[in-house]
């Protein structure tokens, strides 16, 4: 028998108030909440006493968590990972939700503020508490707090409802400026700040969520804290290590407490004391100097320990008493992005870190998100940074279609020497120049770069993904527009880090098409830093081997993933082949990806596996196991390629971000590990070919292989290399090599070897034991062939199947 949804709602407040815990700091409201959805009428409802005339269902939700979750745990959709199910969403699009539940609020004391916090609120919603207006949020991407305090009942019971509207009819109430009619959702997206690629990109779905997506707490605001705490390194002598640095802090405190209550500050390292400073609170906020002397320094991986300290603020009252601690983890260095407007062909163009005086070859891959549904997010951390450490990159850029991730992903990368280029969200559009716009966005920036900022992992801020780009792409020609006069990256955004994080560089787009290069006509050849994905034929294109740019961070190439995985998100009808037998299959097709059903077929993406697999191997396996063997293998080597093509030529080149390390959503992708955390054999390959010191085999140059040694520490590395071939066993050389500390070294030149075959590398660095492979010769390769020979290297047998 079902239950009345109003006798449901008694009995949850009931069981509720019945195990409210004691009240001890912040009430977490995360859990079960009720959630009520309608079809949104000609005017949307906002306040909670407008739903008595409209027909509302209501279902059991949980937070955070997003309206999907729910609606498929309710039985009311088929699960969206699967086949082609994500576009029946589109039928939900217009939907309204309604999120409540009851909690019990402590009893405030003398001074005390009660603040609703929100983690994330997806998108358009208003705040109600016990029937009365908490607020507004109209941006997903930041946390919100809300005062309270005159709104609760003290001690007893109240209600808070999050009324949310939905995004998609809210477009039409912006009007859009000049826009480019690309493969993204441009135009639905760039005025309401919410996820760009939740309204679908080709690496995720067209997903629109909505939902109380991280955490809600009430919390409770003494009346002297701490409101600002942030750590800057000033000076760093690397030789020494002796360290210059500050706290600046900013209070709220009672006027009868000032030039009585004391702040304390200390820096502790493994349970250890290296620093403490003291001051009386003669004022609300102030800046105390610390100078430490041998230091220990965060490095990047490879380079060093990521040393983090304990960095406690202590708020104390005229007694003693500790009224407010606030304690982050701070690593000591200082970061700076060697950087020139425009490449030339008779100046090279420059675009190399510098963390603590040492220059750093990047290795990195890009991050995309973690789950189209981003409640899940956070659950998924852990693993995906693990996967990132086990292939040795030591830079993340968090690409600007995604969120910002939680503070726990900063946590993880301060702890594993993981630098972090932080796109701020936005990609591949033309944002709106009006007041309205910049001023929400410009409350964005501030909001990130607050909670940010304290963290030694993040290196670089960036001002979008391939906006600079999009505006040459707009199909204006002649007439493109400048970017340089783009208010949101050129103004909007430096003067907030101006103003709150001066420490850390900037970049206005990525790729970044300065004066310079806008000047020469905005021609790629003159971009120092860009995205390399050109015609996505033979890995060996010349669009990649002669690419001008010095750095580039997108760069990458279609795998199929594994059978196991192409099980899970297909179903058994739809699992292949994608095109025998009918015309179309619509789940290939969708997990291409397709932003709406109405366009048809659209099987570029797949096609670009057929392409290059043909292109390797002369023609294409009709078996699903030997096409998915096929498919990856050519981006292992593709992927293992570009790598080694890179750091050849250390630091006339001076990095590589990959794309990208882990699927969003159950797809056909350039990701190395797939949704289901299945790795794919390029992942193997890019953990083979990025260790701190490295031996490989180059491309010929004037006749002949070079063999390679780079070496991305900071210390010299010598050891054996032996190099062999595969099929006949017969040694091509035979020796030993020395590289210095953060360096590149030729071993020897290698004579190049007729015909196809395989070499293997095999060498020592600092008493451990390595191996390596080389692909010779011209393709098309015999499949069979190119497998025997992966055989007996013994290098990747233990790959995902």
């Amino acid at each position: 028998m079902k239950r009345n949804p109003i006798i449901r709602w008694c009995l949850s407040l009931l069981l509720g108030l019945a195990f409210a815990p004691a009240w001890s700091g912040p009430v977490s409201l995360n859990g079960t909440w009720e959630l009520s959805y309608w079809k949104q009428p000609a005017e949307a409802i906002t306040d909670p006493a407008e739903l008595k005339g409209v027909e509302v269902k209501t279902i059991p939700a949980q937070v955070p968590g997003n309206v999907e979750l729910d609606l498929l745990a309710a039985g009311l959709i088929d699960d969206p990972m699967i086949g082609a199910n994500v576009n029946k969403l589109r039928a939900w699009e217009g939907h309204q939700w309604c999120y409540a539940r009851r909690f019990t609020a402590p009893k405030l004391s003398e001074g005390q503020r009660a603040e609703l916090w929100f983690g994330g609120i997806d998108c358009l919603a208003d705040i109600w508490v016990n029937g009365k207006h908490a607020g507004s949020s109209a941006d997903m991407l930041i946390e919100r707090r809300f005062d309270v305090t005159d709104l609760i009942e003290q001690g007893g019971e109240n209600t808070v409802q999050v009324i949310i509207r939905p995004v998609v009819p809210a477009s039409q109430d912006h009007l859009l400026g000049m826009f480019s009619l690309g493969n993204f959702a441009t135009e639905e997206s760039v005025y309401i700040r919410k996820a760009p690629h939740m309204y679908g990109w080709d690496i995720m779905p067209r997903l629109v969520s909505a939902g109380l997506w991280r955490g809600v707490e009430l919390r409770v605001l003494e009346p002297a804290r701490f409101t600002d705490v942030t750590w800057v390194t000033t000076h760093i002598d690397t030789a020494t290590r002796n360290v210059s640095l500050f706290v600046d802090f900013q209070t709220k405190l009672p006027f009868d407490l000032y030039d009585k209550a004391k702040l304390r500050f200390t820096l502790t390292r493994n349970g250890k004391e290296a620093w403490r400073g003291e001051q009386i609170a003669f004022m609300h906020a102030g800046r105390i100097v610390a100078n430490l002397e041998k230091a220990d320094l965060w490095w990047p991986r490879g380079y060093g320990e990521p040393a983090l300290y304990e960095a406690k603020s202590e708020l104390i009252g005229p007694d003693g008493k500790v009224l407010d601690t606030d304690v982050k983890r701070i690593g000591l260095r200082i970061v700076k992005l060697d950087i020139s407007d425009i490449h030339l062909p008779d100046e090279r163009g420059k675009f190399c870190f510098v963390v603590n005086g040492e220059k750093i070859f990047v290795r990195g891959t890009n991050w995309v998100p973690l789950d189209a549904l981003h409640s899940r997010d956070a659950a998924q951390y852990e693993s995906a940074i693990k996967l990132v450490t086990d292939a040795n990159c030591n830079m993340i850029r968090c690409w600007g279609g995604n969120v910002y991730e939680d503070t726990r992903f900063f946590d993880l990368c301060d702890e594993n020497g993981i630098m972090v280029w932080q796109d701020f969200a936005m990609g591949c559009a033309f944002y709106p120049q009006r007041d309205d716009f910049l001023d929400q966005f410009r409350e964005e920036v501030t909001s990130v770069v607050l909670k940010l900022r304290n963290h030694a992992s993040l290196a670089l801020w960036a001002g979008n993904n391939e906006d600079d780009a999009n505006l040459f792409w707009s199909r204006l020609q002649p007439f493109h527009l400048d970017p340089n006069r783009d208010q949101v990256s050129r103004h909007v955004i430096p003067e907030v880090l101006y103003e709150f994080d001066g420490t850390r560089p900037y970049l206005p787009s990525s790729p970044y098409y300065s004066e310079a290069v806008w000047e020469k006509g905005s021609l790629e050849q003159y971009l120092p830093e860009n995205h390399l994905w050109g015609p996505r034929g033979y890995y060996k294109d010349k669009f990649y081997t002669t690419a001008p740019c010095t750095f580039v961070s997108e760069i990458g190439y279609h795998g199929c993933p594994n059978r196991s995985s192409l099980e899970k998100m297909m179903t058994a009808e739809g699992l292949y082949p994608w095109t025998e037998g009918r015309q179309w299959n619509d789940e290939w097709i969708t997990k291409s990806t397709r932003r709406f059903v109405a366009w048809g077929p659209t099987m570029d993406r797949n096609n670009l596996m057929l392409n290059q697999v043909n292109i390797l191997f002369g023609s294409v396996p009709d078996d699903l196991d030997e096409f998915i063997f096929a498919s990856q293998s050519v981006q292992a080597e593709a992927m293992k390629y570009f790598v080694e093509m890179w750091r050849g030529r250390k630091f006339e080149r001076t990095g590589i971000i990959w794309w990208n390390v882990r699927d969003g959503w159950p797809i056909i992708s350039d990701a190395v590990v797939d949704y289901y955390g299945s790795k794919k054999l390029a992942y193997y390959f890019l953990s083979n070919v990025q260790k701190n010191v490295c031996v490989f085999v180059n491309d010929p140059v004037d006749g002949a292989y070079p063999l390679v040694a780079v070496n991305d520490t900071r210390h010299p590395a010598e050891g054996t290399v032996t190099v062999t071939d595969v099929a006949t066993g017969r040694e091509v050389f035979k020796g030993s090599y020395r590289v210095g500390a953060n360096g590149r070294e030729t071993i020897a030149r290698l004579p190049v070897l007729e015909g196809q075959g395989m070499l293997q590398i095999r060498y020592e660095a600092d008493g451990e034991r390595f191996g390596n492979h080389y692909l010779y010769g011209e393709p098309p390769y015999d499949l069979k062939e190119y497998r025997n020979w992966l055989d007996k290297t013994k290098l990747y047998a233990n790959k995902d199947k």
